[in-house]
């Protein structure tokens, strides 16, 4: 079956999706939507094997409750992209907005360039799913706020050092989060606390890197040594001292 290809050029997003979804439906594998500018909710709570190029800058929530599809940005993306994703990838070639991959569930979201504020805000494990994040630049506040589990991996590629803002990890209590080169322990945010990244973390992120670099053209070589810092949780329950009565 040959691609559908949808001109979003001023379609608003509500009879956009619906032809998104229509499409789907019938059975279509391959949708390229061209002049996306700011439409909301692209691949929102699709499920199966699709793929959806997109061509222009979506608007908020992309992929958010998708389950199994594929969407590929050329282009930048709004905010909170992969919002409770549970399954499939959203690779975007360009930088996105704040809380990318918000309570992501499993599947992948990889960013080449730069994410905003709260990036991996609440993402869990659910189920046996682990989701994970890959920012090939770098981040701002509070990167991995209320983390429960799954990754988030930042390279900063073109960032020295790659993560320059505070609150990292605020209030973590599952999960991990590894950033190239050293954190400052004034960075970290209450309950995260930074560990020896080992060659046994290099091994198991091993193919996170190279399937990240693949998508993107760059050479992995560069990032395939120990040189991050893993950050975890200090505790399961972070604030349990601000809820108790004495």
């Amino acid at each position: 079956m040959e691609p559908v290809v949808i001109d979003a050029k001023g379609v608003h997003y509500t009879p956009l999706n619906k032809q998104i979804r229509a499409a789907i439906a019938s059975g279509v594998k391959e949708i390229v939507l061209n002049n996306v500018l700011g439409q909301r909710f692209i691949g929102n709570g699709l499920r199966g094997d699709a793929k959806i190029t997109i061509n222009g800058v979506p608007g908020g929530d992309l992929g958010m409750f998708m389950s199994g599809p594929e969407c590929e940005v050329f282009g930048d993306a709004e905010h909170a992209p992969g919002n409770t994703m549970d399954k499939g990838s959203l690779v975007i070639h360009g930088s996105a907005g704040d809380a990318v991959a918000h309570s992501m569930r499993g599947g992948k979201v990889f960013v080449e360039g730069n994410i905003g504020y709260r990036g991996g805000i609440h993402m869990k494990e659910y189920e046996g799913k682990r989701p994970i994040l890959v920012v090939g630049g770098t981040s701002h506040a509070f990167l991995g706020e209320y983390m429960a589990g799954g990754l988030i991996l930042v390279l900063g590629i073109g960032h020295e050092p790659a993560v320059q803002d505070r609150g990292i990890g605020s209030g973590i209590h599952g999960g991990e989060i590894v950033i190239r080169g050293d954190v400052s322990d004034r960075l970290l945010g209450v309950g995260a606390k930074k560990v020896e990244f080992t060659g046994e973390d290099l091994q198991r992120l091993t193919p996170v890197i190279k399937e990240f670099c693949g998508r993107f053209d760059i050479d992995p070589s560069p990032f395939l040594d120990t040189n991050y810092s893993r950050i975890i949780p200090a505790s399961s329950r972070p604030f349990a001292g601000k809820y108790t009565w004495e």
